[in-house]
């Protein structure tokens, strides 16, 4: 973010003095923990260029069409990114905070691991694979990433929606469901499953 501040200040000489202070305060304002600043329009640009980039390496390597999903910068929370499917449309969304925060090691690691995701959906479907299972990493391997499920991040100013959990079981364990998810399954519009044991998650009320 702040290379894109000084290369305009080379553009626009007559605004030198106001970008670069703009710049020097976003850098206290991080260091005080306050909250971080989103990635701008320019840096979206170059996720969805890397996402771009990543699908057409795997078009090469696996003599396969791909197209590009629609890429969205309103993810919010703990996750830096996402890949959601609803009905039939595809989605990868990213979180614009946690890319402000780490803007190079997401470009290096969430986007592809969110392109994996799309990947195996379309090559083999999610219902039919483990979300982080042998093709999703063979996947990863292939776009040249590190096969790694999460990345740890310290989160401070980056901030945070919180939900309400509700108590689910499983025939082998205990869960915690979101309210989003808890309202979809007690409305009738969703069905959740263990990835481990494959038994629908019930309310423990």
């Amino acid at each position: 973010m702040d290379g894109e501040w000084y290369s305009c200040c080379k553009l626009h000489d007559n605004r030198y003095v106001h970008i670069l202070c703009r710049a020097e305060f976003f850098i206290a304002y991080r260091e005080r923990g306050m909250t971080v600043v989103p990635i701008t329009h320019l840096q979206q640009d170059q996720v969805v260029s890397a996402t771009r980039h990543c699908i057409q390496r795997a078009e090469k390597l696996l003599g396969q069409k791909f197209a590009l999903p629609p890429v969205t910068f309103d993810l919010q929370g703990r996750a830096a990114g996402m890949y959601r499917v609803r009905s039939t449309r595809r989605q990868i969304r990213y979180n614009p905070y946690i890319f402000g925060k780490y803007f190079r090691d997401n470009l290096a690691n969430t986007v592809p691991h969110e392109v994996a995701h799309y990947l195996t959906d379309v090559l083999y479907g999610l219902r039919n694979i483990r979300p982080h299972g042998r093709e999703w990493q063979a996947v990863m391997c292939t776009l040249g990433a590190e096969p790694t499920v999460t990345c740890q991040y310290d989160l401070t100013g980056v901030p945070l929606r919180r939900q309400r959990r509700f108590s689910y079981r499983c025939a082998c364990s205990s869960h915690a469901v979101s309210t989003v998810r808890h309202n979809r399954v007690q409305r009738g519009l969703g069905r959740y499953v263990c990835r481990q044991c494959r038994t629908p998650l019930v309310f423990a009320g």
